[in-house]
């Protein structure tokens, strides 16, 4: 079937963009031919006067590029996929070059016919590039929709013209925060910034645009970099305002991703560099420099962690096949921070909840919280007055248990006592109906021992959210021995709901996410013990790509927290405790009254209004630096391995049963070195071979919390890496 259609319309060629099949548009290969004939044909047929480019979609223009289109340009190029990359991306140049000079003459850049984009709503990535070749664009007054480049966010840049184009239609300095950053924005703000020309009504959208090409002139259709004298805004890099502008780009760029991030650099470089050079000579720089970054691992990693997997995973990938489980009545215990924001997140969401607590003042407190959310959002013009009434209105704050009779969802969050949580679970559970599914909101506490309290065990789950809610993109949900497909499934779907990302892993100390986390803290605590500097131990988990260093972290989420965790796996785990190393220097931190960020002390200084100043030196007086300081790179490998090893036990021994799980789990949940794409595409491009060589050295130095994971140490031997054994979709799967 066609993507794009051809009508002549009162003179003007409507080319109507709806790939079929799709709730938004991709670009294909297909699309890329068809789009191309009908541009070829309208610009040949004398009866046509101008050219209109819009979607069949009735909320969206496009959504971007199918990535299987960079695939395929690979397969083309059969031993030179370089090659192949820079061709295909050079012909859409071609196209896109075609349809900006749209038949005018060369010389005289007259005659030739005017090209309109009536973009209907969202316009992403390519969806985005291709109006900007356009000589006017047209949107939707359609709040809803985004339009921009947020290539940046998945590893890579926009690299169809939108770095040449965007850079002269705005000048550098004004183009950064949608270039390096992402930035979308509705069209009211699109039009403000210079992103496109008009907002009309929808109604209007298509006879507006028709109208501006049968009326343009030959002035109106020359883009300002093809015209004669044309100078960059803000000035070309040789100006004195231009130089100061890119060097302190470069600046920003390395003080941001710290030179790990590949497609940040590129992206500089090809603007800076084609800022220098003719605008046809630019779009062949930008080429080369997007095909370095396709031809990049870390680029090709994120791609598949932070869209394919993150959005298969969102889908629902590993859902049970039952019947929609979809949430109509939520009840949260516990109207403490995480109660009060999983409340705030399921309302928003148009969940109806009831937010209960032991005191009607605690309830009030918890529903105050979404309150403060919500103004903030209306000072920041994301939230209307009448949005923050209507996300009010579904949350009822009491301390009445029998408000929660009709609910289908139960999440407990009151506090992490085991014996606290099965009062409240045998409380509720005579009170909801017999299908409730109740699910607990613990990070540590074991799901099959907290379900012994239930009557139900196989309609009862851990949904662990990350703090803070309305912030973090992550829930792990976790199955006890005897939890149900049911149980999961309505996790999946309340997850869907709320707009988050989910993964599923079975039930064991610290789950997924903190079972990885917490070696990487303890890593960071017991360098300072041993005398490496930390500074070097902060500013070495910086330069991989984490985005804090231990230390910071344990001062944000509280020392005094991390002595209850460590009191409560020592207790659990006795001669076995592995970390007494660690605990001398968290308990000794504690002693002092130094529990972290809140309590302005910890390993960092902090002034009075709690604004981080630097690391407190009494580190240094309690454990003196040692005079020879360890290599940076093993610094990195200590910090890094301590959390990959445990991502690999967690597959080995079936806690993780999906590495995309692995993966999307690790950056959205702490952060993991998103350049890498997660533990397990890192040790891909590692390779399995030269993980297991760094291992057994940091093992023979620092002891076997460092040891080879069998699973490891197999496919090292056999030249396997992760995808390639587990593969994707239902292969993903581990034996």
């Amino acid at each position: 079937m066609a993507e794009f259609t051809y009508a002549l319309q009162d003179g003007v060629a409507v080319i109507t963009w709806d790939t079929p099949g799709k709730s938004m548009n991709v670009m294909t290969m297909q699309g890329w031919d068809e789009l191309e004939a009908h541009i070829d044909t309208a610009l040949a047929d004398e009866a046509v006067k101008g050219i209109v480019l819009t979607s069949g979609k009735p909320d969206s223009f496009a959504g971007g590029m199918d990535l299987n289109v960079i695939a395929k340009m690979k397969e083309m190029a059969g031993g030179d996929p370089a090659r192949g990359l820079f061709e295909g991306i050079m012909r859409v140049h071609g196209i896109m070059r075609k349809i900006e000079r749209a038949g005018m003459d060369p010389k005289t850049l007259k005659g030739g016919k005017p090209v309109a984009a009536a973009l209907p709503g969202t316009a992403l990535g390519i969806g985005f590039e291709l109006p900007l070749s356009c000589h006017r664009i047209f949107a939707a007054d359609n709040p809803k929709a985004k339009i921009g480049l947020p290539e940046i966010m998945v590893g890579i840049f926009p690299g169809a013209g939108g770095t040449t184009r965007l850079t002269r239609k705005m000048g550098a300095m004004a183009a950064s925060p949608f270039l390096l950053e992402g930035k979308l924005s509705d069209p009211a703000r699109a039009k403000s910034a210079g992103l496109i020309d008009e907002v009309v009504p929808a109604g209007e959208l298509l006879a507006r645009a028709k109208d501006w090409v049968l009326n343009a002139k030959d002035t109106d259709i020359v883009k300002p970099w093809d015209a004669k004298g044309y100078k960059m805004p803000g000035g070309a890099p040789y100006h004195p305002a231009g130089f100061m502008t890119f060097v302190g780009a470069s600046a920003m760029v390395n003080g941001k991703t710290k030179g790990v991030y590949p497609a940040a650099k590129a992206l500089l470089s090809a603007a800076y560099e084609g800022a220098q050079v003719p605008f046809d000579t630019a779009l062949r720089i930008e080429a080369r420099w997007f095909t370095n970054v396709l031809m990049n691992p870390s680029s090709g990693a994120m791609i598949r962690s932070l869209f394919i997997n993150k959005e298969a995973l969102e889908k629902g990938a590993n859902r049970p096949d039952l019947p929609d489980q979809k949430v109509a009545k939520l009840g949260v215990l516990g109207a403490g921070m995480m109660g009060a924001g999983i409340a705030h997140v399921a309302a928003n969401a148009g969940i109806e909840v009831v937010l209960v607590d032991q005191a009607q003042e605690a309830a009030d407190k918890g529903k105050a919280y979404s309150e403060g959310i919500l103004d903030k959002g209306i000072k920041r013009r994301k939230v209307t007055e009448e949005k923050k009434a209507e996300v009010l209105s579904r949350i009822t704050a009491t301390a009445d248990y029998d408000a929660l009779k009709g609910a289908d969802l139960i999440v407990e969050a009151v506090f992490e006592d085991p014996a606290i949580k099965a009062e409240v679970t045998k409380k509720v559970l005579g009170i909801v109906g017999p299908d409730c599914i109740f699910a607990t909101n613990t990070s540590t506490l074991p799901i099959t021992d907290l379900a012994k309290a239930s009557d139900r065990p196989e309609q009862f789950i851990g949904i662990h959210f990350f703090s803070p809610v309305d912030k973090m993109m992550l829930v792990e949900i976790i199955k006890g021995r005897e939890t149900g497909d049911r149980a999961v499934a309505k996790a999946l779907d309340f997850v869907r709901q709320i707009r988050k990302t989910p993964i599923v892993v079975n039930d064991a100390r610290f789950f997924y996410a903190n079972r990885c986390i917490i070696p990487y803290l303890n890593e960071g605590i017991r360098m300072v013990g041993e005398g490496v500097a930390p500074a070097l131990v902060e500013n070495a988990a910086l330069l991989v790509g984490m985005p804090l260093g231990p230390l910071q972290l344990i001062d944000e989420t509280s020392i005094d927290l991390g002595v209850k965790i460590a009191k409560a796996t020592k207790a659990a785990m006795g001669e076995a405790y592995p970390d007494a190393a660690v605990d001398e220097v968290l308990f000794w931190l504690a002693d002092q009254g130094r529990m972290g960020r809140k309590s302005n002390a910890g390993f960092y200084v902090y002034d009075e209004a709690g604004k981080r100043e630097r690391l407190w030196r009494g580190l240094t007086d309690r454990y003196p630096s040692l005079d020879a300081q360890p290599e940076l790179a093993e610094v990195q490998h200590r910090l890094l391995f301590a959390q990959v090893l445990e991502a690999v036990r967690a597959l080995e021994e079936g806690v993780l049963t999906d590495i995309r799980e692995g993966d999307v789990g690790a950056i959205l949940g702490w952060g993991f070195a998103p350049w890498s794409g997660g533990p397990f595409a890192w040790l891909d491009i590692l390779g399995a071979g030269r993980a297991v060589e760094i291992c057994e050295a940091l093992a023979a130095a620092h002891g076997p919390r460092f040891a080879v994971p069998k699973l490891l140490s197999e496919m090292a031997a056999s030249g396997e890496t992760f995808y390639g054994r587990f593969g994707m979709g239902a292969d993903a799967k581990a034996a």
